[in-house]
């Protein structure tokens, strides 16, 4: 169950991305999966992205902790280009 969530948060994260990280559809199905996953680690670290794409950095920092990740030093999409390949090794 896991693995296909995890597939389907990659391709979430992906139409994000093509839609420049704007808050719409495709953020609401990032945070879907990522709510439905709450408490494992590679899940809150896209739950993390998520609120950083909102603009909740207090929320994000949360979710940040909670991975165990810091937030990335760039762009969202910078660290979406280094989240990707991690999550995809999961799989």
């Amino acid at each position: 169950m896991a693995g296909s969530d995890l597939a389907r948060l990659i391709e979430a994260f992906d139409h994000l991305a093509a839609k420049d990280f704007k808050i719409g559809p495709e953020w609401e199905a990032v945070h879907e999966i990522c709510q439905s996953h709450e408490g494992e680690q590679i899940f809150d670290w896209g739950h993390a992205l998520c609120h950083r794409v909102e603009g909740d950095d207090w929320n994000a920092g949360y979710w940040y902790r909670r991975a165990g990740k810091t937030v990335g030093a760039g762009t969202i999409a910078d660290e979406w280009s280094v989240m990707r390949p991690v999550l995809s090794e999961k799989l």
